[in-house]
C-alpha cells in the first residue's frame, strides 16, 4: 500500500482514547484494512465491546440497541458500506437515535478501483440526504478533534453524525499491491 500522507500523529490512537474518553461501550465494524488499527484497539480495550458486523446495516441496529440499553455505540466503516446503511438510517432519524459513524473513504485520491469510485464520490451527499451530520477529515491531524466533535453533536442532539476519513489519510492502494495480496 502506498504511504498516506506524512503525518505526526497517530490518528487511531488518538480516535480511541476519544471514543474512550466520551464512555463508548460499543464499537461495530466490518473488517477494513483503513480500520485495521482502530479496530485492534478497541477489542483490545475491556471497556469496549466490539461486534463484528457481516453487512453494515447490521450497525443500525447495534447501535440502536446500545443505546436503549444505556451504552454508546460508533460504526466503523468503509465508504461502499455506506450504501447498505440507508434504507435504516430512516428509522435513525425518525427514531432520533445517536449514532457515530466513522467512514474510511475510497474511490477518492489514487483510487485504483473503478468499483469504489461511485459510493466514493457520493458517500457525503448520500449521507446528507439522509439527515447525517457530515465532517470530513483529509489530514491525519484533524481525525481525533472532528470524531469528538460528532460524537458530541450524535448524543448531545438525538442524531446522526459521521465523519469521513480521506483517502489521502489512510493510503491507497495500487491494482498491482492488490493484486499480489
Amino acid at each position: 500500500m502506498n504511504a498516506p500522507v506524512a503525518t505526526d500523529i497517530d490518528w487511531p490512537l488518538a480516535t480511541h482514547q476519544v471514543l474512550a474518553r466520551l464512555g463508548f461501550g460499543v464499537v461495530g465494524y466490518v473488517p477494513d484494512a483503513g480500520h485495521k488499527r482502530l479496530i485492534e484497539l478497541c477489542q483490545a480495550d475491556a471497556r469496549m465491546r466490539s461486534v463484528v458486523m457481516t453487512t453494515e446495516e447490521e450497525g443500525i441496529g447495534l447501535a440502536a440497541g446500545a443505546w436503549l440499553g444505556g451504552a454508546k455505540c460508533a460504526l466503523l466503516m468503509q465508504s461502499s458500506g455506506v450504501g447498505n446503511i440507508v434504507n435504516a438510517l430512516g428509522m435513525v432519524h425518525e427514531c432520533r437515535i445517536p449514532v457515530l459513524i466513522v467512514v474510511t473513504m475510497r474511490g477518492e485520491y489514487g483510487e485504483f478501483n473503478p468499483w469504489q469510485v461511485p459510493m466514493g464520490q457520493a458517500t457525503a451527499e448520500v449521507l446528507r440526504a439522509m439527515g447525517v451530520a457530515v465532517q470530513q477529515a483529509n489530514a491525519a491531524a484533524e481525525v481525533p478533534a472532528h470524531v469528538d466533535a460528532a460524537a458530541r453533536l450524535a448524543f448531545g442532539g438525538y442524531c446522526a453524525a459521521a465523519v469521513l476519513i480521506s483517502q489521502r489519510v489512510i493510503g491507497i492502494k495500487s491494482f498491482q499491491e492488490q493484486a499480489e495480496q
